[in-house]
């Protein structure tokens, strides 16, 4: 198949769903499968996959959203930058209406705070450029995807002899948080979907410690509903074969060995460090942080940015949707208190949240 279409043809789905029946019907015990991104898990809401399978056979949303699993002390460094008349804040629109502890950067922009959304790192690094008496701060929050862009930025402001360009970091990386997941008891993990775009940078190879450690399927899949089905009966026929390894099911877009010039990229301008994600906690080893011969370019060093106190509303139930343990259905304020024009959670806010993902297409 080459046109978009052909993956979403629906009697092409429909004899899919047929077959995953049939082989969910020699499996000893119901199996969880996890995606962990947040495309996958809007395509799965938007062409209600979920519907089309036999009981015993579940997808878990995991935490494959950068914006959702971003901790709020993250924003709140964000808002304290932008309330310096100096600075202009740059960011992707979708961090714009992420709430912090006690405001979003949407509403201090509405008070008079200088935050612009770019479509790109470069257009961040071009805005420094035509306001050298102003620093320009660029949020750069996202998983492997985006991170070689943001680093292209710092080497391109480097290259032009810009001092008043940084960049606010908080980038994290797959596959270490997947390994936590794996562990967990109350997951009962058998499989993953593992994400697409992510998978187009690091290579299929980066799963395969994973599989070989902790003894489970992945498959690297598409977004089209074709495509999902497709990783659906790839990790069914392994686990019914008693075999945990690493199949490429997108081999239209991802190959074991990643995008070579992407890595090299994000080796010259960060270097690992741990990372909170919400939901999550700690985890050692799952971030990057710019390297210390960058540091004229780390909005936390040139800024000494202190850690501010974090305050998130209890009854918002986030972190929970982020591991796979609730659903969003789950959460008291889905819905009521909690909606796309009114979010309480990141999950809500972004374009890839679990939350609003079944707000648009679950309901």
């Amino acid at each position: 198949m080459k046109f978009q279409d052909e993956f979403r043809d629906r009697e092409l789905v429909r004899n899919m769903a047929g077959n995953i029946r049939r082989m969910a019907e020699r499996l000893p015990a119901p199996v969880n499968f996890m995606e962990v991104c947040g495309t996958h898990t809007m395509s799965i809401y938007q062409y209600g996959i979920r519907s089309l399978l036999p009981e015993n056979v579940r997808l878990v949303s995991g935490p494959g959203c950068p914006v959702c699993v971003t901790p709020i002390g993250y924003l709140d460094k964000a808002l304290l930058c932008a309330a310096d008349p100096r600075n202009i804040v740059a960011t992707f629109g979708d961090m714009l209406r992420v709430p912090g502890s006690r405001s979003s950067l949407m509403e201090q922009r509405a008070r008079g705070a200088d935050i612009r959304i770019v479509y790109s790192s470069l257009d961040a690094v071009a805005l420094a450029k035509s306001n050298p008496e102003r620093r320009v701060i660029f949020l750069g929050v996202g998983f492997e995807t985006t991170a070689p862009t943001i680093a292209a930025s710092i080497l391109e402001a480097a290259r032009l002899g810009l001092t008043n360009y940084c960049v606010l970091a908080a980038h994290k990386t797959m596959p270490v948080p997947m390994e936590i997941l794996t562990s967990d008891p109350e997951l009962n993990l058998r499989g993953y979907l593992c994400p697409a775009h992510v998978s187009t940078v690091i290579g299929g190879n980066a799963y395969k410690p994973l599989a070989e450690k902790y003894r489970i399927p992945c498959v690297v899949t598409g977004f089209e509903p074709a495509d999902v089905m497709q990783g659906i009966e790839m990790l069914l026929a392994q686990v019914l074969a008693g075999e945990s390894r690493v199949e490429i099911q997108y081999s239209r877009a991802v190959s074991w060995e990643g995008n070579p010039k992407a890595q090299r990229i994000l080796e010259l301008v960060f270097e690992p460090c741990d990372a909170v994600w919400r939901g999550l906690g700690k985890i050692p080893g799952s971030g990057l942080a710019i390297r210390p011969e960058l540091a004229a370019f780390d909005a936390e060093a040139v800024l000494k940015i202190e850690a501010v106190e974090e305050l998130e509303n209890p009854a918002c139930r986030c972190g929970e949707v982020l591991k796979g343990k609730l659903s969003p259905f789950d959460c008291p304020l889905f819905d009521t208190v909690c909606t796309p024009e009114a979010p309480v959670g990141a999950c809500m806010v972004s374009s890839e949240g679990t939350c609003a993902a079944a707000y648009k297409y679950g309901r």
